[in-house]
């Protein structure tokens, strides 16, 4: 089993660096100028990510047909957005309707396309189905899938339209024919459209050099406060969100201590590092899941005087509470103190150091370009690069990490992304 990941590790490592590029400037990976139309084209029959449309991976299970009639009509919205051009053959809005996310990704990607090729707007043939003309559970049955093509119904336009529809974030891309591309998200109240690994944008960092930050505007070159593995502060720098959404409404569990009171918010999926009750010896100390913390454990907290070493404080109550946006980052020591309370950058995958290692081509590909560019030069390179939504690097981690980890070692809940 060891082995295996290390081969694997090594081939993500060299996908990782060939996919991102280690240049600087503007443009993506090695592409000259950042021209839009330099986006990659994905063959026909193609998906993304490389699995069945109703599993945990993609869109998630189907959880039956909305009508007009039924309590669930409501979580369709219309989209009128005169960007999108939408067929609407039978004369009934409907291919209009669809869910939040659905929408939110269906928006984003009619910009890109435009971006893409001036003058042409994004198609719309088929979106919610309440005519059974679809196959048996088929997501247009809920609104959360739609089949699009450009308004010029370029054929040669689709694979690149496929490609920009996964950068849009959608939950599954399928170049089904070369009719149609067909995407689809997950379900709004889903436990994998809500549960992930991330934190609210709201919740506040240390810097290096500077005041506190919220994570939602952590930027390339920010140093932020984390841990050694024995509780020891150290400054560590930022490198990317591995998720980042800035609307989704998602379910936060907040952890708060004992004097002195802290608290930090966090999806249930992601790992907190406890020690048991009766022991203050950091050695000890384990990842947990935020949603299997329980009152009476303790949890690493920086303390106000910026001591070197972290102490650790009893956690008094837990509970949970909805906010929208969630934030994912990603720092080289694979820690963050977060609202003044020590996490792991990890999530989904219950063994930090596991998930920490299978980041390594993360840290390989930020500390090449820090060595390649001139200061001031990433940041900007970085900007172009990082976009709302799951990186695919972590998409990719999840996958494989279902493959060769026992289950058990799966958070129950699952999420949209992997350790992130």
């Amino acid at each position: 089993m060891l082995l295996l990941t290390r081969i694997l590790l090594g081939r993500l490592i060299s996908v990782f660096l060939v996919h991102s590029g280690v240049t600087c400037g503007p443009g993506r990976g090695f592409e000259k100028g950042g021209t839009p139309k330099s986006s990659p084209r994905q063959p026909i029959s193609s998906l993304f990510p490389m699995c069945a449309e109703k599993t945990l991976g993609a869109s998630g299970r189907y959880e039956g047909k909305i009508t007009r009639k039924s309590e669930r009509f409501k979580e369709l919205t219309p989209n009128y957005k005169p960007d999108i051009i939408f067929k609407d053959e039978e004369n009934t809005g409907a291919d209009r309707l669809m869910t939040q996310r659905c929408k939110d990704k269906l928006n984003s990607l009619a910009i890109s396309v435009m971006n893409q090729w001036p003058g042409v707007k994004l198609r719309v043939t088929e979106g919610w189905d309440e005519d059974g003309h679809q196959s048996e559970e088929s997501l247009h049955y809920e609104g959360r899938a739609v089949d699009i093509t450009t308004s010029d119904r370029d054929k040669s336009k689709y694979g690149t339209l496929s490609r920009l529809a996964v950068e849009a974030g959608f939950d599954w891309v399928y170049y089904e024919s070369k009719a149609h591309i067909h995407c689809s998200v997950k379900a709004e109240n889903s436990v994998a459209a809500k549960s992930g690994g991330c934190f609210p944008g709201s919740a506040s960092v240390a810097l290096k050099d500077g005041p506190q930050k919220t994570v939602k505007d952590l930027a390339r070159g920010d140093k932020v406060l984390a841990a050694e593995s024995l509780g020891k502060r150290r400054f560590s720098d930022f490198i990317m969100f591995s998720d980042q959404d800035s609307a989704t409404r998602r379910v936060f569990y907040v952890i708060e201590t004992k004097e002195p009171v802290e608290k930090i918010t966090l999806t249930a999926a992601h790992l907190l590092f406890v020690l048991d009750n009766s022991t203050d010896v950091v050695s000890t100390m384990t990842a947990a899941f935020a949603s299997s913390v329980r009152a009476g454990q303790k949890v690493m907290v920086s303390d106000h005087r910026g001591a070197q070493l972290l102490q650790s404080v009893i956690v008094e109550r837990i509970y949970t509470e909805e906010a929208s946006g969630a934030y994912a980052p990603v720092t080289a020591h694979g820690t963050i103190v977060v609202d003044r309370v020590l996490a792991s950058c990890s999530a989904v995958m219950q063994d930090h150091s596991w998930a920490h290692l299978a980041f390594a081509p993360v840290r390989l590909r930020d500390h090449v370009s820090s060595f390649l560019c001139p200061d001031g030069a990433i940041p900007t390179a970085a900007a172009t690069l990082q976009q709302e939504g799951v990186h695919w690097y972590s998409k990719l981690l999840f996958q494989v990490g279902t493959w060769l980890l026992d289950s058990r070692m799966i958070h129950p809940l699952g999420m949209v992304a992997p350790a992130s």
